[in-house]
């Protein structure tokens, strides 16, 4: 009358399985039970590339604008009102800064936060579509997407 089937959970793992040792592969099912196949094998899964972080291009945006403009970093830390080893970290990319301190460091830069903004999202664009071979501003439905929201 009922059927007798073991309750089981899918499983995705947060590693790839070659990263993973053996002994800590937990026996699921019956004894003798063949072990369900990756949908992928890992011959065919495409390299996993780190995206840039969001931090590290507005840090890099504000260096590069700096250097362009010929100006030192303690120069662009007194007209943002920023300590200068503030400043430094932001554009290293070691401090994830508010809103109104990146408004401040775009400001002394002769920049409004929506450059700063616009230039860190078309470096990321840039960066991104290089990686996975899709054309800049495409995403992979093929819609178009102009603009970046930010959560803070």
């Amino acid at each position: 009358m009922t059927s007798h089937v073991p309750n089981e959970a899918r499983v995705i793992p947060l590693r790839p399985q070659s990263a993973r040792p053996q002994s800590a592969r937990p026996q699921s099912g019956p004894p003798g039970a063949r072990p369900a196949a990756s949908p992928v094998p890992p011959e065919r899964r495409p390299p996993t590339v780190r995206e840039p972080l969001w931090r590290d291009l507005v840090g890099d945006v504000l260096r590069r604008e700096r250097l362009d403009q010929e100006r030192t970093l303690k120069e662009v830390a007194e007209a943002a009102r920023i300590s200068m080893p503030y400043l430094s970290e932001v554009e290293r990319g070691r401090k994830e800064a508010s809103s109104e301190v990146l408004a401040a460091a775009a400001g002394a830069l002769g920049l409004g936060l929506g450059d700063l903004l616009a230039r860190a999202q078309g470096e990321l664009v840039r960066l991104t579509s290089r990686h996975t071979g899709a054309r800049a501003g495409r995403g992979t439905s093929g819609a178009r997407f102009d603009g970046m929201c930010l959560a803070a």
